[in-house]
Formats: C-alpha cells, sequence, structure tokens
C-alpha cells in the first residue's frame, strides 16, 4: 500500500502483551498536543496493571509504517455492556491520519478479536471521531453508555 507518493510503505501490526513500545512517547506526545487524555489513561492503567486487555477477545495493537509507530488501538468488554466488545484507546497521530490507517487498524482489531455478530460500542465526544466511526458503520446512539455502536458483521 502506497501511504505518500508512489513509494512502497511497510505496514506492521503488532499485539502488546508484555509491554508498551520503547517508542510510546511519540503517541503519548502528539496525543497531549492535541489535548487527548485518553492515550495518557491507556499509559497510567497499564502501568498499574489496570488494564492490560487480557481477558477473552480483547487485543491491544499498534499500527507502524516502515517501523514507525503510527498509531494504538484496543479492544476490551464493554464496562457498561458485558455482553458487547468496546473499541477504545484508538488514536492515530497526526502525520498517519487520511491514509487509511485507522481503517486498517480497526479491521486488524475486529477481525482478530470477535466472532460475527457481537456488538461493538465506541465513545467519542468528538466530531472527526464520530465521522471515522460512521463512515466505518458504525450507528449514532447518544443515549447509552456509549456514543456509537454497530452488530460486527466484518469488514472487507
Amino acid at each position: 500500500m502506497a501511504i505518500e507518493g508512489d513509494l512502497p510503505h511497510q505496514l506492521q501490526f503488532d499485539q502488546i502483551v508484555d509491554r508498551l513500545p520503547a517508542d510510546f512517547g511519540a503517541l503519548r506526545s502528539d496525543a497531549a498536543f492535541e489535548g487527548k487524555r485518553f492515550i495518557e489513561r491507556l499509559h497510567a492503567e497499564w502501568q498499574s496493571g489496570e488494564q492490560r486487555f487480557t481477558q477473552a477477545h480483547e487485543v491491544l495493537l499498534v499500527i507502524r509504517v516502515n517501523r514507525d509507530l503510527a498509531g494504538i488501538g484496543g479492544m476490551t468488554v464493554d464496562p457498561f455492556l458485558p455482553s458487547a466488545m468496546r473499541l477504545r484507546r484508538f488514536f492515530i497521530r497526526p502525520a498517519y491520519r487520511r491514509r487509511f490507517l485507522g481503517r486498517q487498524l480497526a479491521a486488524a482489531i475486529l477481525n482478530r478479536t470477535i466472532p460475527s455478530g457481537t456488538t461493538v460500542t465506541v465513545n467519542t465526544d468528538n466530531a472527526d471521531a464520530a465521522m471515522f466511526w460512521e463512515a466505518l458503520g458504525f450507528q449514532r446512539d447518544p443515549k447509552l453508555s456509549h456514543s456509537h455502536w454497530l452488530i460486527w458483521q466484518g469488514l472487507s
């Protein structure tokens, strides 16, 4: 997949299991610059052991472009709807946005972790993020403990 111009780029998805990547600071810095606190929460919860994405169907993945950390995203059991899964801590660094990396990361997470027919939720108050999730088929539903949901049937 070409990201810019005609130069080929190598995409890599890594599951985070034992420790956050050594270059995680780049994500923290970019997110903090944009006023996004959820990456700092991810760091704090990981360091404390509160959240390690280890329950059934949970996963935390990073996406790399030519070995450069481009983004991160996870899937956990939804804390308010235990029969559902929640996509969370999803962040693509600004330099890598609008290149379909977010779509590929979401597909990698969903295809790796849950069976077809599972309810999946996300929670965002960001208009750009809402448009992203809606483009993937999520429906807006602000009445519940999340902003969007879908019944997972697979991404192509």
